[in-house]
């Protein structure tokens, strides 16, 4: 199995008799001849959910101050959506509450149309629950704003005992000790207080549980990157594209990257690539295009850098920012793509698309070894394999794909944040690392948590136990798990080979990875065998003791005239490898001959020298860089330790 890679979009093909067939080809027929639905049920993921009628279950509460309910959601995004839906299902009083006028979130206010898909590897849908009913609903993985607008409120609806209040901000969490029982709230400019025996967190920034006092970390902090996280896009919508012209333009080969499908077009890098933007903030990259049924489009592309997500003045700057960048990149498509020459500006989302922000710390932190070595979980409650895709987080960078999973599964443990009872994380800032939550933060990934926090929530109250015992006795989380596979749930165990795991670099392996010292691409290469550069084993060891021995930062900076001899992209050999990783110990390697550098580097550790050889000579292998990145960390803990 391989992946193609088309500008933003990414396109997954299968090896078969005499060639590769496009899967994402076969469902742009499908779609264009109206069969979808029929394919869903023939691939077995298309039959439904089971729900229990709702007409029996006891009326919630209306929302008003002081009202009780058994369990509180905090934010109406489709996460969230799903949280209440699941709990609702379980009989229990829910209340939803959202700052917005309506449903939906970040698809609906920031109009983020295009749906990251989640299979195994079998093409089975591995989020299914909630999110699989929306997703038939709107029959496919491109769909309109506002028919989703009317699918999310008509789920809520179904349910007499999920009340719901809109234009109802979070201020405050209402706290007995570290127990959280309620949130104090604003609603029409007045305060409302609403009380809930569980609470579950769905807003995009785990506001409620950063109030409660929950630990978290912002961005890329937890691999000691404090100000870098994933840049923010505005998404426009254009009227007048010609959709028949520009279908025959892709199709004649006119846009050579470019696909597309009768709802969505992807791709266009190599005509974005010329765009010149007015601030060095702003890049137009690859478009995702998703049509609208009144014949408009909706367009992801634009990235903007250096928005603070947990600021609402720099997310307004951001936006203005953004706006005013719009006209001109109208025009530019106008010029540049057939079917656009008509083209006008006609919005933009009444919010930013904002991928990264916190990530609280819970009783279990996904981490991206989990991921992308494909890990299961016996107290899993969701499964995941979309590719750990980390946005542009700089002008300097355009993104990285630190690996691209079979699939993985999330353990209930991640819901569950430290410090603070009877509360519940959900959706992309839950309990993963920044590098894991580059493929957790998808949407569907989230409503599948989302569903596993409501039956949870449900169980919670029913049995009295609190999430932290549930989340440490298994038979409690297989109770939840079978709630869950009775409301359509796919919580399949699996277990997927790792070859990795016997070889003698892999803890090197996983500690590189861990900090994102590496980058494996959508095929998963390690580079285990090929010989490294001077400049990224250079690179590798510096940057790792800033981020996983940050105490000895300065060690870097001391030595950085020393080493700028390493600074180069010519192939390294075993000995210089080794004077590098002396010199960080405080040896002279100004007069040190490489033979002699191999030898105390192996008897200190720091080289595999009994399984690779003491050859100074040989071409250091990314192999041997892992293993010497993570020996040469570990000897400075321990020296600082003395």
């Amino acid at each position: 199995m391989k992946v193609k890679v088309a500008g933003s979009r990414k396109v997954y093909t299968y090896g078969v008799i005499g060639g590769a067939i496009s899967l994402l080809t076969v469902f742009v027929i499908i779609y264009s001849l109206g069969y979808h639905n029929l394919l869903l049920a023939r691939m077995g993921w298309g039959r439904g959910i089971k729900n229990p009628d709702p007409s029996s279950f006891p009326a919630a509460p209306p929302a008003v101050d002081g009202s009780s309910y058994d369990v509180l959601v905090v934010g109406a995004e489709p996460e969230g959506i799903a949280a209440a839906v699941s709990a609702a299902r379980q009989g229990v009083k829910v209340l939803l509450v959202d700052k917005r006028d309506g449903l939906g979130g970040l698809f609906t206010y920031g109009w983020l149309n295009f749906i990251d898909m989640n299979f195994g590897p079998r093409w089975e849908l591995l989020t299914r629950g909630t999110f699989q009913e929306f997703y038939q609903e709107v029959q496919g993985e491109v769909f309109d704003v506002e028919e989703a607008k009317i699918i999310f409120k008509r789920m809520v609806e179904r349910y007499p005992n999920l009340a719901v209040s809109l234009n109802t901000t979070f201020r405050s969490p209402l706290m007995e000790g570290d127990k959280i029982v309620g949130i104090e709230a604003v609603r029409g400019g007045e305060v409302v207080r609403f009380y809930g025996q569980r609470v579950i967190d769905a807003t995009q920034d785990a506001d409620v549980a950063a109030a409660a006092g929950v630990p978290y970390t912002v961005g890329a902090e937890d691999i000691g990157e404090k100000d870098r996280r994933q840049s923010v896009t505005l998404i426009f919508r254009v009227r007048g594209v010609d959709w028949e012209a520009l279908g025959r333009a892709i199709k004649e080969g006119k846009i050579s990257d470019a696909k597309i499908s009768n709802r969505a077009a992807w791709g266009f890098s190599s005509v974005t690539k010329g765009y010149q933007p007015s601030s060095p903030r702003l890049r137009l990259r690859g478009l995702n295009i998703g049509r609208q049924k009144d014949g408009t489009v909706l367009i992801n592309a634009l990235q903007v850098f250096g928005v603070d997500g947990l600021s609402e003045e720099s997310k307004r700057e951001g936006m203005e920012l953004a706006r005013k960048e719009l006209p001109s990149i109208v025009a530019f498509l106008r010029e540049k793509i057939p079917g656009f020459e008509a083209a006008e500006l006609d919005g933009w989302a009444p919010e930013l698309y904002v991928r990264e922000t916190r990530h609280i710390k819970a009783e279990y932190q996904l981490d991206i070894n989990d991921v992308v070595f494909n890990r299961d979980f016996p107290d899993r409650i969701a499964h995941g394999s979309y590719p750990v895709d980390v946005q542009a987080t700089s002008p300097q960078d355009t993104g990285y794909v630190y690996g691209r999973p079979v699939m993985y599964s999330i353990p209930f443990r991640s819901l569950v944040p430290l410090k603070v009872e009877n509360l519940l994380v959900v959706g992309r800032s839950a309990g993963y690392t920044h590098l894991a939550s580059g493929s957790t933060r998808v949407v569907p990934v989230g409503m599948a948590t989302g569903d596993a926090a409501g039956v949870a929530a449900a169980y919670s109250v029913s049995t009295g136990k609190t999430f932290r015992e549930i989340a440490g006795n298994l038979r409690d989380v297989q109770k939840i798990q079978d709630r869950l596979i009775r409301q359509g749930a796919y919580l399949k165990a699996f277990e997927i080979p790792n070859p990795l795991e016997e070889h003698w670099a892999y803890p090197g392996l996983k500690f590189v990875n861990h900090w994102g010292l590496v980058v494996a691409g959508y095929d998963n290469n390690w580079k285990l065998e090929e010989p490294i550069s001077a400049m990224s084993f250079y690179y590798m060891t510096a940057n790792a003791i800033k981020r996983a021995v940050p105490e000895k930062t300065d060690l870097v900076q001391a030595k950085a005239e020393l080493l700028k001899g390493y600074l180069e992209a010519r192939l390294l050999t075993r000995g210089e490898g080794a004077k590098l990783l002396l010199a960080y110990l405080g040896k002279d390697i100004t007069r040190m001959e490489e033979g002699a550098a191999v030898s105390e580097a192996g008897e200190k550790g720091l080289l595999p020298v009994g399984i690779t050889g003491s050859d100074p000579g040989a071409a250091l292998t990314y192999a041997e860089a892992y293993y010497a990145t993570e020996r040469l960390c570990a000897y400075l803990v321990d020296e600082g330790k003395k």
